[in-house]
């Protein structure tokens, strides 16, 4: 199985996509407050449409007390990541954190965990990049295809 985190996430369209991802893939999703929406948000159940009873959850009050409960292997999604996120090999339990979708993960969380950094390839001369549902999207399905989708059809 994998552990989707996203730390502190702001716009509810984004996490219901990726919850829909999560239950369509059996990964696991762990959400870390503050949330900057309630999980009763109407706009965050029609992202996840249906999906939401299929959906492995869990609520953490800071990135701490996850840190302290998981057991894996932690990769953190940043732009500021030497490390392409495809050359890492993924693993059974394996973990990938992503920041917020208006400042990314904060300093001291990456300065933790530096050589955990990891970054998807795209245009430097731009001060943007990819949005939060798209970039899960993409880490969940290359660590799923290294591990031969975990028997999914």
């Amino acid at each position: 199985m994998l552990h989707i985190i996203l730390y502190q996430p702001e716009i509810p369209y984004n996490t219901g996509a990726i919850a829909r991802t999560c239950a369509l893939t059996k990964s696991k999703l762990h959400l870390i407050k503050p949330l900057g929406f309630s999980v009763d948000d109407k706009h965050l159940k029609r992202a996840g449409l249906d999906y939401w009873p299929l959906v492995d959850i869990s609520y953490y009050d800071s990135f701490e007390d996850f840190a302290k409960s998981f057991q894996g292997q932690l990769y953190f999604a940043s732009t500021h990541g030497h490390k392409k996120y495809s050359d890492v090999t993924y693993k059974d339990g394996d973990g990938i954190v992503f920041g917020r979708e208006t400042a990314g993960l904060p300093e001291e969380i990456m300065d933790k965990y530096r050589d955990k950094l990891i970054r998807i390839p795209m245009r430097g001369d731009l001060k943007r990049s990819l949005n939060l549902a798209n970039s899960a999207n993409i880490l969940i399905y290359e660590a799923l295809r290294q591990n031969d989708f975990f028997g999914l059809e």
